[in-house]
């Protein structure tokens, strides 16, 4: 008898619907819902065809929400974290480059300075 354990413990996820974990269930359903609902409401105004990709194109975003992760975080927490990032608390990153090797030399330049000064007096 062998018992299968993630490697990583956070990684766990508990699968109750088809092998499925809830949220995916959940945004399964979903996607199949509004496949159906663009199925039948569009199906008498285009062709087969273009109702096909209609329901292809409307039903990806929920099924994407259920399933893809970007750095560990869920499609809303991402989704929270750009707008805080870009809308709500956007920061302006400034760069001040500093030259060290002038730093460096900064006491022995500001002497040579002084001393081509009194030379000019």
């Amino acid at each position: 008898m062998e018992v299968k354990i993630n490697r990583e413990i956070r990684d766990y996820t508990e699968s109750l619907f088809f092998g499925l974990s809830m949220r995916q269930f959940i945004f399964s359903v979903l996607a199949i819902g509004v496949a159906i609902g663009i199925y039948f409401g569009l199906r008498r105004f285009f062709g087969t065809e273009t109702v096909s990709w209609m329901c292809i194109l409307g039903a990806a975003p929920f099924a994407a929400l259920g399933f893809i992760q970007y750095h560990g975080m869920t499609a809303e927490q991402f989704l929270w974290a750009y707008l805080k990032s870009e809308f709500l608390l956007p920061k302006r990153l400034t760069f001040h480059p500093t030259n060290i090797y002038y730093e460096a030399l900064k006491p022995a330049l500001e002497k040579r300075e002084k001393e081509a000064w009194k030379g000019h007096d």
